[in-house]
C-alpha cells in the first residue's frame, strides 16, 4: 500500500478531510464515451446493445435474457457452505430491510386549521433494475443487497443485469443469488450499455423505474446520464474505510481490515486516525508485511493521521464522512456510533467492515466521497415513491382561496388565483 503519514492539529477539519481525499487518484473523464454508448443503446435497442458490446470486445450471448430455468437451478450448483452463507445473508438483509420499512409504511397525515387534510403516502415503484458487476470478480452479495430490499419494499418485478462469462451467462453464484432473492428476470449484459438498456428498454430488456447497484466508473457515469429517465440509488465512487482507534485497539485486526478494503482497488482511500503514535507505527509495519503475501490487495492509498486526542479523531471522521467507519477505542459503543457521519459504523469486538459487506444484514451499497453528509445506505426507501393526497372540502377551499389568490397575484400568476377563488365562491 502507499502509506502516507500526517498530523492534524485540530484546525479546519473540512479542509484536512479534502487533503485526505486528494490521496485518491482522479477517476478520469469518461463522459463522452458513455454518452455514445447510452445514445446507441437508446436508439438501437438489442442491435445497438449488441454492437456496443462487440465493439468493446465483450462476450455477447445469443439472447440477453438468461433462461429462467438456469437461474432457478443455480443455487443447487453451489457448494453447500456457499449456499448456506448466501441464505444467512439473505435472511439478515431481509430482517434489517423489514425493520427499516416499518418506519416508512404508515401514512403521515396532517389535519389543517382550515378543515382540509394532507396525507403523504409511500408506495413501491413497479419495476427495479439491479446491476451486478462482473469485472475483477463476481458479486452475488451485491445482488442480495439490492434485490432483497426491493422485494421487501414491494416492487412487483426486479431485474438483474450482469456481464456474461464464456458460457454466455453471468457467474453461477450471481445467478444463485438472483434465484434466492426472487428476481423476475436476469440479463446477460454489463457495463454502461446495461444501464442504458435498463433505463430505456430494448426488444429483450424491459425498462425499469429505478436502477441500483455498484459498478465501475463507466457504470456510474451511465447512471448519472440516465437519471431523470429513471431513479438511481446514487453516484458511487471508490469504496472507503476509516478507522478511529486508541492504544487499546488490536493493530493486527486493523491491518487486516485495511488490506481487506484494499481488495476493492487501488483507488480505495484508507484512513486511520489516532492519538497513539505507537499504534499507527505498528499498523504501518503490519500492512507492509501483509500486502506482499496477498495478491488480491492492491496499492490502495493509506493515510495514517496523528490527532491531538480521540475527540479530535472523531471530529475528523465526521468531516471525512466515510463510507465505512470502524470505532476501535475503549468505550466505543452504539452511543458513540449514533452521532457519527458515515455510511455504516462498526463497533464491538467483531466490528469489521467485512461483516457488513456480506452477512451482518446492514447494506453494503453506501454513500462514498463524503456523500454520507446527506445520504445513507440503500434500503427499501430506494424503491419507494412518495405521493401527497390533498382532501379539500368546499369550506376549506373558501377559507384558503383568498390566501392563494394573494400569493398567486404576487408571483405574477393571476389565473392560479382565479382557479382557487372560483372554488372559494362555491
Amino acid at each position: 500500500m502507499r502509506i502516507e503519514r500526517a498530523d492534524w492539529d485540530g484546525g479546519d477539519a473540512t479542509g484536512f478531510a479534502r487533503r485526505l481525499r486528494a490521496l485518491t487518484p482522479a477517476l478520469g473523464e469518461v463522459t463522452a464515451e458513455v454518452e455514445r454508448i447510452v445514445d446507441r443503446v437508446r436508439s438501437g435497442g438489442d442491435a445497438g446493445l449488441r454492437e456496443v458490446a462487440e465493439g468493446l470486445g465483450e462476450a455477447v450471448p445469443e439472447s440477453f435474457r438468461v433462461d429462467p430455468e438456469a437461474v432457478a437451478a443455480a443455487p443447487g450448483l453451489l457448494e453447500p457452505e456457499v449456499r448456506e452463507a448466501m441464505r444467512v445473508a439473505e435472511r439478515n438483509i431481509e430482517a434489517v430491510a423489514r425493520a427499516e420499512l416499518e418506519a416508512r409504511t404508515r401514512p403521515a397525515t396532517a389535519e389543517l386549521p382550515e378543515g382540509h387534510r394532507v396525507e403523504v403516502r409511500e408506495e413501491p415503484v413497479a419495476t427495479a433494475g439491479v446491476y451486478a458487476p462482473g469485472g475483477r470478480a463476481a458479486y452475488p452479495s451485491s445482488v442480495l443487497m439490492c434485490c432483497v430490499p426491493a422485494r421487501v419494499a414491494g416492487v412487483a418485478r426486479t431485474y438483474v443485469a450482469s456481464p456474461p462469462g464464456a458460457a454466455g451467462r453471468p457467474n453461477a453464484t450471481v445467478l444463485a443469488a438472483c434465484a434466492i432473492s426472487g428476481v423476475h428476470d436476469v440479463y446477460a449484459i454489463g457495463g454502461a450499455q446495461a444501464i442504458a438498456a435498463l433505463a430505456f428498454g430494448t426488444e429483450t430488456i424491459d425498462p425499469v423505474d429505478v436502477i441500483a447497484g455498484p459498478g465501475n466508473r463507466y457504470v456510474t457515469e451511465a447512471k448519472r446520464l440516465v437519471w431523470g429517465q429513471v431513479g438511481i440509488d446514487g453516484i458511487a465512487g471508490p469504496s472507503e474505510l476509516m478507522v478511529v482507534a486508541d492504544g487499546t485497539a488490536n493493530p493486527d485486526w486493523i491491518a487486516l481490515d485495511l488490506c481487506a478494503q484494499g481488495e476493492h482497488g487501488d483507488d480505495s482511500p484508507l484512513i486511520v486516525a489516532s492519538p497513539d503514535i505507537a499504534l499507527l507505527d505498528r499498523i504501518a509495519e503490519l500492512v507492509s508485511e501483509l500486502t506482499p503475501e496477498r495478491p488480491s490487495v492492491a496499492e490502495a492509498p493509506l493515510a495514517l493521521v496523528t490527532t491531538r486526542g480521540l475527540e479530535a479523531a472523531l471530529t475528523l471522521a465526521d468531516a471525512v464522512a466515510p463510507e465505512h467507519l470502524e470505532l476501535a477505542f475503549q468505550g466505543a459503543d452504539e452511543t458513540a456510533a449514533r452521532a457519527r457521519v458515515a455510511g455504516c459504523v462498526f463497533v464491538g469486538a467483531g466490528g469489521a467492515a467485512a461483516f457488513g459487506d456480506y452477512a451482518a444484514g446492514s447494506n453494503h451499497v453506501l454513500p462514498t466521497g463524503g456523500a454520507a453528509r446527506f445520504g445513507g445506505p440503500l434500503g427499501p426507501g430506494t424503491f419507494r415513491r412518495r405521493t401527497s393526497v390533498v382532501t379539500l372540502p368546499g369550506a376549506s377551499a373558501s377559507a384558503l382561496a383568498s390566501h392563494v389568490g394573494a400569493l398567486a397575484h404576487a408571483e405574477g400568476f393571476p389565473v392560479h388565483g382565479e382557479s382557487a377563488e372560483a372554488r372559494g365562491r362555491q
